[in-house]
């Protein structure tokens, strides 16, 4: 009976054909297109900011990762299907009409070449995909060097860990898959073209198809050999023991590490017994070694190491483990830059022992207290310095310092931005969008401890209308034309911004054609056209039409406004513009403003980090930077796995031409100086930094938010200690939120320097003990250039029961003065509490001051004013008692809270004393004010004069915002109306 040859594929007839093709080329400009697109428009973009080398580099690495990879992978499952298929059978018979292998094997045949191409390449292409994205690993590998510094387990260096086995595991892995793959596809072709035949039990194999599937068996296995040699090294990262620590183990060194070496061998042997296939027909041997394999990975690699833990390790943890835990203390500690050499540890008694106004750098740190809390004024500063609906300010203000009549004083400051989502109306045409309203206008700062004038009744509206609001100086056109300008800004003008970023299309055009007339907004009388180097050229239809496809808008086309001259502006946002010319660089959370030689810069901080450095901590950076002002104000936290951390670089975006300058700050960073190697000359060495510039460097909050949550564990040396967790400390909760889980983030402020009393600008932290509300550390790091980034932690005794900062809170807000106004306030205004500020005093003691903000509910124009002052102390002794302050002014709290007048002493500026107060700068809207109270009157006239005369005194501080001079006055008034009222009836 003869039969019908199976049926292959249906053929397609030319028309088919071809709108077939025609589909396919759509389906590929689809997909491709936009890709081609973005990748001339970023080749545009890095030119304009002279980062082009950054950009083919990586470009290139990755194409050559994508074809080293794919050819590999694809070559190898090439060569195994072409194996199989010339060594298959020359007949092989068919089972019956309906045998499916015998329809596959023809299909295949008929299209033999298709089949044998295709696979392939697009098993090579979809693994040189998967590879490129590993560009990090490779150049590292090339580049990297030593760090210096070996391991305690086998005496390597860490660069072999950081650089050198992670490039070894990528090749390992990608062996790993092309041999899986080729025994896959190997196996497969057998099977259709009857190599392989199931029949009977296990059915039977030609020689060919044995000695091929045995040999790529062999290899795999022997692959795992290898692998097992570099288990021995991942060890040292191993996470076993988290989260008591990261490292590893005495588990891992004892029963891990040696068995990774049995299994290293049985692999071996196993490796071997597949290749004994080749020459014998016995596959039972391969069997067997398959069995013991799997056998020997399960006693040998889980059961041991379990049975140690258990049996061995947890009835003994603290002394097993004591050896570990002192290795991970050491390398986390040089990890995280919290080595001795860097962290200055003191005890502090938590008791004072002097008086402040007594001790100069006392004197320096409570007249710089900062009571303007950046997170909350944003809507202060916008209703008072918006000056059009189209300007903006970030949501969370910044802090830095200025020099201003030769004195220190640290200063909230924003730019005046313009804010796309601001735009109303016919605003939001896409012409004045674009084209008109680009830019923002100056820097607004203002002094960090001053306001207009000290609210007196915050329960009445009409008498604070101008009270407890920001003194502003303003470094904008305006204030250049006219001369005015205290902070010297040459170019006022603001086109790249946080706050411009936030727009749906971030880009903005400028310039236009010879002779065109000006479009930008500039000020209500005058309009600009931008003659910075920023932006990239459109004046070429080519790079329009490429432009109009990147953000699909035919205006960009066709608008009169493009012109021969114009350039686009666009990636605006100062950290993403960082982070696109440095890739390899993580950026800090936040960017801030400054004026800087005369120009307005951006300043961010970034990031060298490492995810393997052995036997340090691992930790997310993403939950180590989280604070309760991120959960407020959406600040952007990095998402990263580290276990190093560097702040190597500071970047410098220059606010009105978008100049990016990477600045080396770290000279001793090896993964610092690896990506130099792969980028030469795009980070600039520290002898480019200007001092003005070197004067705003900021040491990093992210940074050191992950340093205090490292030092709330790592200080501890004692591993038994270390283990019990009795002597950590805990980040405090967020205190002036009532049932806040979020941490209380650090805070900018200007202190006194302990030996010469001059303002220092330095970032602080409390800590508490473990799971506990009693203060245990206090954290300060260094920002002058002097001493840039010198950690100090002050450590309390450990039986000493000084307050926390929710503590604090609790004491400040239960007192009866606060809680009978604060009942009265809440009935027309919502309550604010800003930055509690934790500040060492009195060579001891410990001094919470916290201002409170009111504002007005349901009023659309109020915003937040400082209506009073909070601040607690706790008098020496074990169980001292707390007093709190509560008044107007910094002074008058002090008052109540020291004895003798002891506020007007202490909040003076450096010079002053506690019968004096300097005169105010009156460049910044305060009045000359008298300094001491007259000497008490002897006769009636004398004491109506006088009383007359302290009136007219309080009336002129008012206006001030100067705490010290206006506490003086306070006293001056209250002496000369005791005296009044003393006089005989």
């Amino acid at each position: 009976m003869g039969m019908r040859p199976p049926a292959g594929l249906p053929s397609l007839s030319r028309r088919s054909r071809i709108l077939l093709g025609v589909a396919v080329i759509v389906a590929v400009l689809l997909l491709i297109g936009p890709r081609l697109i973005s990748m001339y428009t970023d080749w545009l973009w890095f030119g304009e900011v002279n980062f082009r080398g950054v950009f083919t580099k990586v470009l290139l690495t990755r194409a050559l990762l994508f074809l080293v990879v794919g050819v590999v992978v694809g070559a190898i499952v090439w060569l195994a299907m072409m194996l199989a298929y010339r060594s298959r059978p020359v007949f092989v018979p068919v089972s019956g009409p309906n045998d499916p292998i015998a329809r596959y094997r023809t299909t295949v045949m008929s299209r033999l070449r298709l089949f044998g191409v295709i696979v392939p390449i697009a098993i090579g292409l979809l693994s040189g995909l998967i590879a490129q994205a590993n560009w990090v690993t490779i150049q590292l590998f090339f580049n990297g060097g030593s760090f210096g510094i070996t391991d305690p387990q086998f005496n390597l260096d860490v660069g072999f860990y950081t650089f050198d086995l992670p490039f070894y595991r990528f090749v390992l892995n990608w062996l790993f898959v092309a041999v899986l793959l080729a025994f896959v596809a190997n196996l497969l072709t057998h099977y259709i073209f009857g190599g392989i035949k199931l029949a009977g039990r296990g059915g039977t194999f030609t020689s060919a198809a044995r000695i091929q599937l045995a040999v790529l068996a062999g290899t795999f296995v022997l692959l795992k050999a290898v692998a097992y040699w570099f288990d021995r090294y991942s060890l040292l990262s191993s996470d076993r023991k988290e989260p008591t620590f990261t490292g590893p183990g005495y588990t891992d060194i004892n029963a891990v590490l040696p068995a990774k070496l049995i299994l290293l061998s049985i692999a071996v042997i196993c490796a071997l017994a597949f290749f004994a296939a080749i020459f014998t027909r016995d596959l039972r041997i391969p069997a067997m070694a398959v069995a013991l394999l799997v056998l020997s990975s399960v006693l040998v690699g889980a059961v041991w190491p379990m049975i140690v833990e258990q049996f061995s390790v947890k009835p003994n943890a603290a002394d097993k483990e004591s050896t570990y835990i002192e290795r991970n203390i050491a390398a986390t500690r040089q990890a995280y830059g919290i080595t001795d050499d860097k962290v200055t540890y003191q005890p502090y008694s938590g008791d004072a022992t002097a008086i402040p106004r007594d001790v100069p750098a006392d004197v320096t740190t409570i007249a710089n207290a900062r009571l303007l809390d950046p997170n909350i004024l944003s809507p202060t500063f916008t209703q008072q310095q918006q000056r059009q609906n189209f300007y903006g300010f970030p949501p969370s203000l910044d802090i830095d310092r200025y020099e201003v009549a030769g004195e220190m004083q640290d200063y909230i400051v924003a730019a005046r931005e313009l804010s796309p989502n601001n735009l109303q109306g016919n605003q939001t045409d896409w012409i004045n969008k674009h084209t008109v309203y680009t830019h923002g206008d100056g820097l607004v700062a203002a002094p960090a401890n001053r306001i207009t004038a000290p609210v007196l009744d915050p329960t009445k509206e009409a008498a604070n209308n101008n009270a407890g609001y920001p003194i502003y100086t303003v470094s904008d056109i305006a204030s250049l034309a006219a001369g005015t300008q205290v902070i010297p800004v040459d170019q006022p003008r603001v086109y790249y911004g946080e706050v411009i970023a936030q727009g749906t299309a971030d880009y903005a055009i400028v310039g236009g054609s010879s002779g065109s007339e000006p479009r930008e907004y500039d000020t209500e009388q005058t309009k600009y056209t931008y003659t910075g180097s920023g932006g990239v050229d459109i004046g070429n239809w080519f790079n329009r039409l490429a432009f109009a496809a990147k953000y699909t808008e035919r205006n960009i086309l066709f608008s009169g406004a493009v012109g021969s001259d114009s350039k686009i502006i666009y990636n605006r946002d100062p950290r993403d513009r960082v982070g696109q010319v440095a890739p390899w660089l993580t950026m800090d959370g936040d960017a801030y403003p400054a004026a800087v030689d005369g120009k307005i810069v951006w300043i961010v901080d970034a990031y060298t980090t490492l995810e393997n450095y052995p036997y340090a901590q691992r930790s997310s950076l993403e939950g180590l930077v989280a604070d309760s002002v991120d959960a407020t104000t959406g600040r952007l936290l990095p998402k990263k796995e580290v276990s190093y951390i560097r702040n190597s670089v500071k970047a410098t975006v220059d606010a009105y031409d978008g100049t990016v300058t990477l600045y080396q700050v770290d000279d001793n960073d090896p993964v610092l100086n690896a990506w130099k190697g792969v980028f030469p000359n795009t980070v600039q060495p520290q002898s480019a930094i200007s001092d003005d510039l070197r004067a705003h460097f900021r040491y990093p909050e992210d940074l050191f938010k992950v340093q205090r949550e490292m030092l709330a564990k790592y200080h501890v040396d004692n591993p038994t200690e270390f283990f019990t967790n009795n002597a950590f400390w805990s980040v405090p909760n967020e205190p002036t939120v009532e049932g806040s889980n979020q941490n209380e983030p650090p805070f900018y402020v200007m202190v006194g320097d302990q030996e010469t009393g001059e303002p220092s600008f330095r970032l602080i932290s409390p800590m508490v003990g473990f799971r506990r509300e009693f203060l245990s550390a206090h954290i300060s790091v260094d920002s002058d250039p002097k001493n840039y980034g010198k950690i100090t932690v002050l450590q309390l005794p450990t039986d000493k029961q000084t307050q926390g900062p929710s503590q604090s809170q609790n004491s400040m807000i239960s007192d009866p003065r606060v809680g009978s106004e604060k009942s009265i306030l809440e009935r027309t205004n919502t309550i604010r509490y800003g930055n509690q500020l934790a500040l060492p005093i009195a060579k001891g003691g410990i001094l919470y001051v916290e201002p409170m903000y009111t504002e007005r509910s349901n009023a659309s124009t109020s915003f937040p004013q400082l209506s009073r002052v909070l601040a607690s102390y706790q008098e020496p002794g074990v169980s001292g008692r707390v007093r709190v302050g509560y008044a107007s002014t910094l002074a008058e709290a002090l008052g109540q809270i020291f004895d003798n007048g002891g506020a007007a002493g202490v909040a003076t500026a450096p010079g002053g004393t506690a019968e004096t107060a300097p005169t105010p700068d009156t460049s910044t809207e305060t009045n000359p004010t008298p300094g001491a109270p007259a000497p008490a009157p002897t006769d009636t006239a004398a004491v109506v004069a006088e009383l007359d005369a302290a009136l007219t005194n309080l009336r002129a501080t008012q206006q001030s915002g100067d705490f010290a001079a206006y506490g003086a006055a306070l006293d001056r008034l209250q002496k000369a109306v005791d005296a009044y009222q003393a006089l005989p009836k």
